[in-house]
């Protein structure tokens, strides 16, 4: 018995080569990396405003975390989900077409190299770029943050349905075919009832990355809770930004709890 062991254990692949080079290679990476820091520099201005901050999320402003009105935490918070929401279900409208016109499974392949071009296009452009783009053209306010989140979420989600549509079970795209079905009859009885499970999963998850995107454009002005946050903190009001950081964490919190629920009802039923 202990010579079977043995024997696979010599006949094992020595793996000791493979380790002590991609250790040497992250150790290299992270001497790259640290000279980044070589200019980092905290002043005791820094740090006293550092436990200004600190000392502002754990005694938040109560008028502004339980106040009603349009200047209140739930309003705000209300105002992101809308912005997200709303963002989320424009761009997945026009994501889905997109997705279906860029499978190779679906489309003929020189259909899926033009889609997947505009689809990349799409998602090179940061976020705060389209939202800077589109205060310009409609003005500060909800509607652009709602057209910013729309545009971004489309690159995301195309890509993720797009892998999802290229796994699915290849003979019953191939019953169709034999059946004489149209492109539009082979996406409504072959693709959609595999894949609206994993549709309304990628959804909840970009719903949830999206609320976070809406709360960074507010920082620009584009609806949310992010434009009273940044008010707050150029005024140095600390005690305001802990109570519109403490709404945000319960609402994340919330938010992350119910779409890991969905997920996992999506997942197992």
């Amino acid at each position: 018995m202990n010579k079977k062991i043995e024997d696979v254990l010599l006949t094992q692949p020595k793996k000791a080569k493979y380790y002590i080079t991609a250790a040497v290679l992250i150790l290299a990476m992270l001497i790259w990396s640290s000279s980044a820091l070589n200019q980092m520099h905290v002043t005791s201005k820094g740090l006293s405003i550092g436990w200004n901050i600190l000392e502002g999320i754990i005694t938040p402003d109560t008028t502004l975390l339980f106040g009603g009105g349009d200047s209140g935490v739930a309003y705000l918070i209300l105002q992101t989900i809308s912005i997200a929401f709303l963002g989320t279900i424009v761009g997945a409208f026009i994501a889905v077409p997109l997705s279906f016109i860029s499978a190779t499974n679906i489309v003929p392949k020189p259909i899926v190299i033009i889609t997947r071009f505009v689809i990349m296009a799409i998602r090179t452009v940061p976020s705060l770029v389209y939202g800077l783009m589109f205060i310009r053209v409609t003005g500060p306010g909800p509607f652009a943050g709602v057209m910013t989140l729309a545009v971004v979420s489309i690159g995301m989600i195309s890509k993720l349905f797009i892998e999802t549509i290229e796994d699915l079970d290849s003979g019953i795209l191939e019953s169709l075919d034999a059946a004489g079905s149209t492109l539009f009859q082979k996406i409504r009885y072959g693709v959609l009832p595999q894949l609206s499970s994993d549709f309304i999963s990628i959804l909840a998850y970009r719903f949830d990355m999206n609320l976070r995107e809406a709360t960074i454009l507010g920082l620009v002005g584009a609806g949310g809770i992010g434009a009273p946050m940044i008010f707050a903190m150029s005024g140095y009001e600390w005690h305001k930004v802990g109570a519109i950081l403490i709404g945000l964490f319960i609402l994340i919190f919330v938010i992350e709890y119910l779409s890991s629920k969905l997920r996992q009802y999506l997942l197992h039923g």
